[in-house]
């Protein structure tokens, strides 16, 4: 009896052995297992799209920093046109990396110092709560920008405000920085924003150069806290949520069954003209992040639709390749979105069924993207959202 115990506990250690090696072994090969190197499309896409567009988006937002010092020390006209050029620009260039929702980004939640509107201007109460306003915010002189309460008080949308909204035409805003009994207060405040900004985008991009990116490209596997599960639920997140709703779907009024338009609710409220280059670049940045396009070469690589290509993935409705069928639902986007007008603020006031044709579009992608494409890649949607599909 002794004996066949011990033969017993040997065969049960010897099993458990054998399935923690095969465990071991899947992992290790877990890469390919599809028949695609997932490795080297992480490396492509860490090397040659995530962090030279960092390195871009630095760029603007140094220059834009510099460009708020010059303001915040002297007010003047130039410096006010310069500063809201560079904001421009920085915001344009802020659309080709919001999509990299993954790592450090989603660890500091980036987009919430950066882009949630409409921005709150005088503290409001919703059923989602209370929105600490930016009029308040000077007030006090001691606002808290890290409360979430504060998330639609800063970043570029508020920067909107303050450069563009806080008074009737330039001469109106400069008094509001120069002679009103406040003045010293605002520019405090602009410059708790940019500040906040800078602190916030540094901390992310200094991770992926202190050892996130060997994280990133060696996390190969397919679970939900792989490196292609978590980047393509970021990017999948951002295309349905800020750039087909918050873009186009909610200033329309399109998401709802009786639509209601919001037209100050578009991006850039103030500033009238930039509102469709956003969701224009926005939209560009996930199209040539699918095809891999690399920032520094302008050349295609390893990206989604060679992985889907790889694995055959066909558009059930047609029986073309997934990504073919992708890339023309793309093309009619973005000729739809080049036909707004500059100020979607003016497109849904005057031509909102324009805005809810592209919303339309918009939305045939985001069914493609998020059920076809994440089922043929079998990646499995860990973000809820309850606009429907």
């Amino acid at each position: 009896m002794k004996n066949t115990n011990l033969l017993t506990a040997k065969i049960l250690i010897l099993s458990v052995l054998i399935f923690f090696s095969c465990s071991k072994d899947k992992d290790n090969t877990d890469n390919n297992v599809d028949g695609f190197d997932r490795s080297t499309m992480l490396t492509f896409i860490a090397d040659d799209i995530i962090l030279p567009s960092y390195a871009g988006f630095k760029i603007k937002l140094d220059e834009m920093t510099e460009k708020s010092k010059d303001f915040t020390t002297n007010p003047t006209s130039a410096n006010l046109i310069a500063f809201r050029q560079a904001w421009v620009d920085a915001y344009t260039e802020w659309q080709k990396v919001e999509l990299f929702d993954v790592g450090p980004a989603e660890r500091h939640t980036l987009r919430n110092f950066f882009n949630i509107y409409p921005t709150t201007i005088n503290t409001t109460t919703t059923i989602n709560g209370t929105n600490n306003g930016i009029t308040e915010n000077i007030a006090s002189g001691n606002a808290n920008l890290n409360l979430p309460a504060n998330y639609t008080a800063q970043g570029f949308p508020a920067l909107d405000y303050l450069l563009n909204g806080i008074g009737e035409g330039d001469d109106a805003i400069l008094t509001e920085y120069t002679t009103a009994a406040d003045a010293n207060a605002k520019l405090a405040y602009v410059n708790k924003i940019v500040d906040q900004m800078n602190s916030k985008f540094n901390q992310t991009y200094n991770e992926w150069n202190a050892g996130y990116r060997e994280h990133f490209v060696s996390k190969t596997s397919l679970d939900i806290y792989s490196s292609t599960s978590l980047l393509i639920n970021g990017f999948v997140f951002n295309y349905e949520r800020y750039i087909r709703s918050g873009k186009i779907g909610i200033p329309s009024g399109a998401m709802s069954s009786n639509p209601t338009a919001y037209p100050s609710d578009v991006e850039a409220f103030y500033k009238k003209d930039l509102s469709r280059t956003l969701a224009i670049t926005a939209h560009q940045a996930s199209v040539d992040f699918f095809n891999g396009k690399s920032v520094k070469t302008g050349e295609e690589g390893n990206s989604i639709k060679t992985y889907l290509n790889a694995i055959e993935a066909k558009d059930l409705k047609s029986g073309k390749p997934l990504t073919d069928t992708l890339n023309g639902q793309f093309i009619a986007i973005a000729t739809a979105m080049n036909g707004l007008n500059p100020d979607l603020e003016t497109e849904v006031r005057t031509n909102n069924q324009a805005m809810i044709a592209v919303y339309s579009k918009l939305q045939t992608a985001t069914r493609m993207l998020k059920v076809d494409m994440t089922s043929a890649m079998s990646i499995t949607i860990t973000y809820t959202d309850n606009d429907g599909d």
